[in-house]
């Protein structure tokens, strides 16, 4: 029972204590009592949320039991919707039921939709369509920050590109008035390192297309079927998200010549080729989607996949020539801190036979030069050391490759 007042023991001696010192007295005993209640209160609120997390967990646990007592659904296929009912395939035993469903599901089934049914095979809803989570992986929710201005020496292979890709995405029409279809692929193939992903980097920058990116190397399964069926959806994720293009970097994985191989692995390559050689010409209609595809094995490709219709246009990406070299050390010292005395037509003239990529390797080389030296600003030596360094490091890969050949 809680003490009244009169209950409660005075901290002091009532008639010996002054008044100041009864004051004084309760004033000290105020203070142990509200440092109590804070203490109290703390502990009140941490009961609190003790309690809500045991609470949450609670309801958890019985969202889970309340699953577990459902009756389990299974998946089946509309095959066809008439004025009594649809009629669907159940999977795993191929049964086939007709069944009634609400005027409003009704509107969402069409044939060959997947849904969810129950013991007594009734719809219970609508499924999304059965893509490989990993074709959606692939799909760039950005575009890259590369731009054609980031691209040199490359005039002619630009053009080529935009008229294949960006042209038929963005003026259609001008195809129809001209009354021809408008190119369905671009192959892009030359030595590494020669701007090949780069321009179809340029071109998801410059579209408003989906862009969807893929290796054929991620192509290649063990298991037969698994590679084929990615393709399909590929293309399906691609359908869905008109207009697209579908990037395909090296190729030559999948794409290779066909041989006389028995080998599992072989075949499953092959089976995964002419999926995709289906895909591309096959009697479904392709839709608003482009392809561009790049490789550095150009003589390993298969013919059937060179053909006009599958790639209207085999773009070669070559090395860059003196004049296009020197553009491309503009282009990456552009945000560098270079000397005055830096001369990039004498760089372009001294790194010869240099791919975009190794002018690139250059720049970023003569910049940990000038680091080394606590330097900000860098120097036309730092230039021709890089240089000499990347073709030092060149050479002994290259020594070392005939030593282990």
């Amino acid at each position: 029972m809680t003490d009244t007042v009169d209950d409660v023991d005075l901290p002091y001696e009532e008639d010996a204590a002054s008044q100041q010192e009864k004051i004084q007295a309760l004033q000290e005993r105020l203070d142990v009592l509200e440092s109590q209640n804070e203490e109290m209160r703390d502990k009140l609120l941490d009961a609190n949320a003790e309690n809500n997390k045991y609470q949450q967990k609670l309801e958890r646990l019985t969202h889970e039991n309340k699953k577990l007592k459902q009756s389990p659904l299974f998946v089946a296929t509309v095959q066809e919707i008439t004025d009594e009912g649809v009629i669907i395939k159940q999977h795993g035993n191929n049964q086939e039921a007709l069944t009634e469903v609400t005027d409003e599901l009704r509107e969402e089934l069409e044939p060959d939709s997947r849904v969810a049914v129950n013991n007594s095979l009734s719809i219970v809803k609508r499924l999304d369509n059965e893509t490989d989570v990993r074709a959606r992986v692939m799909q760039v929710e950005h575009s890259p920050d590369v731009t054609y201005a980031d691209i040199g020496g490359l005039e002619e292979q630009m053009n080529e590109v935009r008229e294949t890709v960006e042209m038929p995405l963005e003026s259609p029409e001008m195809f129809e008035k001209v009354g021809i279809q408008p190119p369905s692929g671009v192959l892009l193939y030359g030595p590494p390192g020669t701007g090949k992903t780069m321009l179809a980097k340029a071109v998801a920058n410059q579209t408003n297309a989906t862009f969807i990116k893929m290796a054929g190397s991620e192509l290649v399964h063990k298991f037969i079927g698994e590679g084929a069926k990615l393709v399909r959806d590929l293309f399906e994720v691609a359908r869905e998200n008109e207009p697209a293009v579908l990037f395909i970097d090296e190729i030559d994985a999948i794409a290779s010549k066909r041989t006389d191989s028995k080998t599992s692995g072989d075949a499953e390559v092959q089976r995964t080729m002419m999926q995709l050689l289906s895909e591309m010409d096959g009697f479904d209609e392709r839709g608003d989607i482009r392809i561009i595809a790049a490789t550095n094995r150009f003589d390993m490709l298969d013919p059937a996949i060179l053909r006009p219709g599958r790639f209207d246009r085999l773009i070669e990406v070559p090395k860059p020539n003196m004049e296009g070299r020197e553009i491309i050390f503009q282009i990456h010292t552009r945000n560098m801190n270079v000397a005055d005395d830096v001369d990039f037509a004498r760089l372009a003239e001294m790194a010869d036979d240099a791919s975009g990529a190794d002018v690139k390797a250059i720049c970023t080389e003569a910049g940990m030069f000038a680091i080394r030296d606590d330097r900000t600003e860098i120097y036309m030596n730092d230039f021709v050391s890089a240089w000499e360094k990347i073709q030092a490091e060149t050479d002994d890969d290259a020594d070392a490759s005939r030593a282990f050949a």
